[in-house]
Order: structure tokens, then C-alpha cells, then sequence
């Protein structure tokens, strides 16, 4: 799950772990190890998309699709939703959980935080008022499967929300790895919606402040897909 299956935050100097197998980067196994060898993975803060696209948005019920560490989970908490944090890491899990607890009991109190697959597990239909995915870059081959099964999850009038690395960022030095169509556009994202059944609020990519792998101020560019399931 680097930047190919999880919600992550910028951070220079963790690799993508290029001489991996492909299959083993899916795996509780090599995200338990990746996160069990690092302080801390990410910067623990929320990512600057999320925060942008649901800030308006009235609190419900969130599922955090690869939530990691938990940044986005406990802003979303923080906020009033009551969030159902996924991830296929046990130890990522328990990060989170322990930054949400230091957060606060009604910050904790309203996540759950839940050890699953993404490659497969479905969430309850029609549950969520919004669902997030973070940089979850999976192949190609399996991210239409994983987009159907987050859309379902959408309840009537709630919000789906897909955040990318844009393949500009490919060539930067941000430490982006990988075929450029691993990295889906927007409006590639919005044009597998049944437009009978989605509204698309935002189908774009937007410029954000980061700093690349020598520690210098750079730009990078988010693909963002925002759409809302019609009643």
C-alpha cells in the first residue's frame, strides 16, 4: 500500500519501496513492517484536500478508506463526524487509535477503527455520508472494483470523495514511482460514475505546497473527485 493503497501524507524520505514484489505491497505483512519501523509514517495531519472539500459539508456518518495513521480520521471526528477508520495494518491501527485517544474521549469516541483488506472487503450499502480515499493508488485492474464498492457504500445524497497523485508529480523529486496510468485522473475517475446516479461537484487537479526528497519547497498537484450520490 504505498502511495499504490493508502491514504498517506507527504513525508520526504520514505521511499515506495521499489524492489518489493508488487503482490507483497498489498499485504497486512509489509505495511505492519513498514509502520513498525518508523516513529511515526506520516506527518499526522489531515490531508489538505480533505479539509478543503469537506469543511462545508454537514457532519454524518465517514468511512476513512486507508486511514493509516489516522490524521484524517480524527480531523473528520474532530469536526463531528462519526467515523468508521479502515486499514489493512494492525499497527497503523493502533497509532491511530492512541492519537485519537490523546485527542480527547469525544474525538475517540466517535471512530472505529476496523483491520480490513480494501483489495476485497465490501462496506455496508448505502451507509455512509461521505466516503473518503486518500491516495489509494491501487493497478489499474483492480481499482474500478475498489471504486464501485466505495460508491455503493454512499448513501442517498451523501459524498464520495477520491484524492490522487497527479502524474505530473512523476517527475518531480517527490519520491512518485510507477506507471503514469497508476495514477488516474479526475476525469477519468468521474466518467466511470453512472451520471444517473452521481452528481460530480469536482472533477480537477489542484497545486499544493510540499517539500521534495532534498527538503526544498516544491509544488505538487492532487486529482480530486467529489461527487454526490443523487436520492
Amino acid at each position: 500500500m504505498p502511495h499504490h493503497y493508502h491514504a498517506t501524507h507527504d513525508q520526504p524520505g520514505h521511499g515506495h519501496d521499489e524492489d518489493v514484489p508488487e503482490e507483497f505491497k498489498f499485504t497486512q505483512e509489509f505495511w505492519d513492517d513498514r509502520y513498525g519501523s518508523a516513529g511515526r509514517l506520516w506527518s499526522g495531519q489531515p490531508n489538505a484536500q480533505l479539509v478543503e472539500q469537506v469543511s462545508g459539508l454537514e457532519p454524518g456518518e465517514a468511512l476513512d478508506a486507508g486511514c493509516g495513521e489516522g490524521g484524517d480520521a480524527i480531523w473528520l471526528a474532530g469536526q463531528g463526524w462519526t467515523v468508521t477508520a479502515v486499514d489493512v495494518s494492525q499497527v497503523a491501527l493502533d497509532r491511530g487509535a492512541a492519537a485519537a485517544a490523546a485527542a480527547g474521549d469525544t474525538v475517540a469516541g466517535r471512530i472505529r477503527w476496523q483491520r480490513e483488506d480494501l483489495l476485497t472487503w465490501v462496506p455496508e450499502p448505502g451507509r455512509y455520508g461521505l466516503v473518503s480515499a486518500q491516495y489509494m493508488h491501487l493497478p489499474l485492474e483492480m481499482f474500478g472494483d475498489f471504486l464501485a464498492r466505495l460508491g455503493a457504500a454512499v448513501r442517498p445524497g451523501g459524498t464520495l470523495l477520491v484524492v490522487g497523485h497527479h502524474p505530473d508529480d512523476l517527475h518531480a523529486n517527490v519520491g512518485r514511482h510507477g506507471p503514469a496510468h497508476r495514477f488516474v485522473l479526475a476525469e477519468q475517475l468521474a466518467a466511470d460514475l453512472d451520471q444517473k446516479s452521481w452528481e460530480v461537484v469536482v472533477a480537477d487537479a489542484f497545486d499544493r505546497p510540499a517539500r521534495d526528497l532534498d527538503g526544498q519547497s516544491v509544488n505538487v498537484r492532487d486529482t480530486v473527485l467529489r461527487a454526490v450520490r443523487r436520492a
